[in-house]
């Protein structure tokens, strides 16, 4: 066998593990599942799995980086697909409130993400990807003089965190309209921000 296929087979291989862990953490919770069911679904052997990954933690690990950067990809590209640069922030933050109704992003990003990892590591995560493009999206704003003169960061840290915990709070809740009046509350938000 060349060194070519084994390359092949095993990215296959870690490949099927993130896509088997993702889809039982998403539908049974982290703490729900163990290692057996995992490789008994991806169809591998528990020594393959410790090929790639040294724990389930580290395997969880992975699969919320893969979500992570997938939900800030879809922001990114949402947001990138308008011109102006205050429509690119307030499209990008709505389009993290609406792909956090996704209930397997919930529960891997949101809520076992930061019980798992710990808030440290969560948040660096996170800093990483949708954190960078807000961080971005605030610079570009403060620089053009449409949002007043501030430190990035701490803005970046309160808008993100309330997003976040209004996407905890749409997961609990039963009731149709609070996602659309979410969507209203933080266009007001962020509308309270712009200086012309």
């Amino acid at each position: 066998m060349t060194q070519g296929v084994r390359a092949q087979q095993r990215e296959q291989t870690r490949q099927a593990l993130l896509r088997e862990s993702r889809r039982l953490f998403s539908t049974l919770g982290y703490g729900a599942v163990g290692l057996s069911e995992i490789v008994r679904a991806a169809g591998v052997t528990k020594g393959a799995l410790y090929h790639h990954f040294t724990s389930k933690n580290e395997l969880f690990r992975a699969v919320l980086e893969q979500a992570q950067q997938e939900v800030a990809e879809h922001i990114a590209a949402t947001a990138d697909a308008r011109e102006d640069a205050w429509d690119q922030l307030t499209t990008g933050c709505q389009a993290f409130l609406t792909a956090s109704t996704d209930p397997a992003i919930q529960r891997i990003m949101l809520v076992d993400g930061p019980a798992v990892l710990g808030w440290s590591e969560w948040r660096a995560m996170n800093e990483a990807t949708s954190g960078r493009h807000l961080a971005d999206a605030l610079t570009v704003l403060i620089d053009e003089g449409t949002i007043a003169a501030q430190p990035v960061t701490p803005l970046m840290h309160l808008l993100s965190g309330a997003m976040n915990e209004a996407a905890l709070w749409l997961a609990a809740s039963a009731n149709p309209t609070d996602l659309a009046e979410t969507r209203e509350a933080l266009a007001r938000m962020l509308e309270a921000l712009r200086t012309k």
